[in-house]
């Protein structure tokens, strides 16, 4: 028996509000920990893991934020992520277009193995490979700078296959008209094709920011000065041999959460453009 309209209004309201009830609890499951975090860091120390958990303070200590620029350097920390985030992205950012481009537009014997050979790097653990990237980096003298970061980052697998899926959706025939036209290769990639891959490129620098900027292993493993530490290291301060200051420790994380923040809700319609499109040819 053929259900009647009114019967499907029903059905697709129904369906509608248990999808909505599924998405709220799946944000809710999300931000929770982050709203932990923020009444955390305006608490007493002692206060921060009472039972039952209390998520509004009873007096808000405001001063967390401006005692703890002064318990640790908190602004190098900062600068230094900065910098790092600011320069890998960068780099990934040159990097992956331009050999997106090459595997996707530039026709040569072997490329397609190539590429799912370099793609099929994103498979292996970080871990596999660690100690030989330190030794590399020791023998070089590069430890405890930022060139060891900055060189082992600068490359990006997931960059080139990420751009290169984006390029996929972009007409042949309009690098083929601007070869014919006299442009070259490197003209075309950088006249023509950049300019029309905004949304990959937004998509790719937040997620390589972001990235960059939690990373703990790789400045724990090759920064070991003070003045060389990010703010994740650096929130490390906070924990002592025999006991911690979390409530300083959640203010510091609220701190370096805020620059993400403010970076997403600007580049958002980029991003999601960026990710949806990246899929829809391979």
């Amino acid at each position: 028996m053929t259900p009647t309209p009114a019967v499907r209004r029903v059905r697709a309201l129904i369906g509608r509000g248990l999808a909505y009830a599924l998405l709220l609890a799946a944000a809710a499951a999300v931000l929770v920990p982050f709203a932990w975090m923020l009444g955390a860091s305006l608490k007493d120390n002692n206060e921060v893991f009472t039972v039952p958990v209390r998520w509004i303070p009873e007096t808000f200590r405001w001063s967390n934020f401006v005692d703890i620029w002064s318990r640790i350097p908190l602004s190098t920390y900062l600068g230094n992520t900065v910098l790092l985030s600011t320069t890998i992205t960068l780099l990934q950012l040159f990097t992956g277009s331009f050999a997106a481009y090459g595997f996707a537009k530039v026709r040569f014997p072997g490329r397609d193995v190539l590429f799912f050979a370099y793609i099929a790097t994103i498979a292996l653990p970080w871990q596999a490979y660690m100690i030989p990237q330190y030794i590399m980096m020791q023998k070089a003298g590069l430890t405890d700078t930022y060139w060891s970061l900055i060189l082992l980052q600068a490359f990006s697998a997931f960059g080139v296959f990420l751009m290169r899926q984006y390029y996929l959706t972009i007409p042949d025939e309009l690098c083929e008209a601007a070869r014919v036209d006299g442009l070259t290769e490197y003209g075309i990639w950088a006249r023509i094709v950049l300019p029309l891959s905004k949304p990959a490129l937004a998509s790719l620098a937040l997620l390589t920011f972001v990235n960059t900027w939690n990373d703990f292993m790789g400045p724990f493993i090759y920064l070991t000065s003070n003045e060389h530490w990010t703010v994740q290291l650096g929130l490390q301060s906070f924990i002592g041999q025999f006991d911690a200051d979390y409530a300083m420790m959640m203010t510091g994380s609220v701190l370096s959460v805020l620059p993400i923040l403010v970076i997403f809700l600007i580049g958002q319609r980029y991003f999601i453009q960026g990710i949806a499109t990246s899929g829809m040819k391979g």
